[in-house]
């Protein structure tokens, strides 16, 4: 079976540019159909199928990702792209000053508790572990010039306390509702925001339970974007974690501002993430 032919400079630069156009739409919070730009491009790129399109979109999130940007949800990041890739990707970041502009608008936006009608379709399954995953923190680190690369995005994006806030409060609705379902409306009464009520340097952010009383302790981190996107731990989190495994859960909130969907997991956090040991970024493993 032939290989396919290597992609031109001419489709890898068309395919980048209307990546990054998606991607300024998203950031600006503004609708686009991800199938009438790839309708679009195909007309522009020589006989590609809509699948290698998919492949080309998901390489070009693998690079943002390693630059510590944001990609566009749906577009899982598969970091098996070459070095031309990376290249035209960041050479596009650097002539468009304005994607900056953009990314921090995005992050430091406030946010606003959203009404779920149906919390049985909230929880999803967690992201699963690429075969390709590279092991360097994606926030410091350039696939093209292995220098350092300043984008702190992720960082700012933790620092939006009405972001966060906004996912405890959905996190406390989906516990109640949890409970409630279980026919354990007395536990349901009794959960509390810890985080409100005795300060966030507890290690977690939400006491529950389970449906036999036992106290359940939950860290809610919440983010505007992608299922895979990093997130920071602070120390404290880490180590109420590790010592108390079966009782610590993490909740994180994605795509939190369109259609927000969570997924959970238990125990020590190093069983689940990569954890940068300076920094305490957290990427799935």
């Amino acid at each position: 079976m032939a290989r396919p032919e290597s992609w031109s400079a001419e489709e890898i630069a068309a395919t980048v540019a209307d990546y990054m156009r998606m991607l300024m739409l998203e950031l600006a919070g503004q609708k686009y159909s991800k199938t009438e730009h790839r309708k679009g491009l195909l007309a522009k790129l020589n006989n590609r199928s809509d699948a290698a399109v998919e492949l080309k979109h998901q390489n070009i999130s693998a690079v943002l990702q390693k630059l510590g940007c944001f990609w566009i949800p749906g577009y899982k990041p598969r970091n098996n792209y070459q070095q031309a890739l990376a290249d035209f990707v960041e050479n596009w970041i650097s002539q468009h000053p304005e994607f900056d502009q953009f990314s921090m608008a995005a992050v430091t936006q406030p946010a606003v508790l959203p009404e779920v009608r149906d919390f049985s379709r909230l929880l999803v399954e967690p992201p699963k572990s690429p075969k390709n995953r590279v092991s360097e923190n994606p926030r410091t680190y350039s696939a093209v010039t292995n220098t350092a690369v300043k984008r702190d995005y992720v960082a700012r994006e933790a620092c939006n306390a009405l972001l966060g806030l906004a996912g405890e409060q959905l996190v406390l609705e989906f516990e109640e509702y949890r409970l409630t379902m279980a026919g354990k409306k007395n536990l349901a009464n009794k959960i509390e925001h810890v985080s409100q009520t005795q300060g966030d340097g507890l290690g977690y952010d939400i006491l529950s339970f389970e449906e036999n009383g036992k106290e359940r302790f939950i860290e809610v981190k919440t983010t505007a974007f992608a299922k895979e996107t990093p997130f920071f731990a602070s120390r404290n989190e880490v180590r109420f974690a590790e010592a108390k495994p079966e009782q610590f859960y993490l909740y994180r909130l994605f795509e939190f501002k369109k259609l927000p969907k969570m997924f959970s997991l238990q125990g020590d956090l190093k069983k689940h993430c990569t954890l940068d040991p300076v920094s305490f970024v957290c990427s799935f493993r």
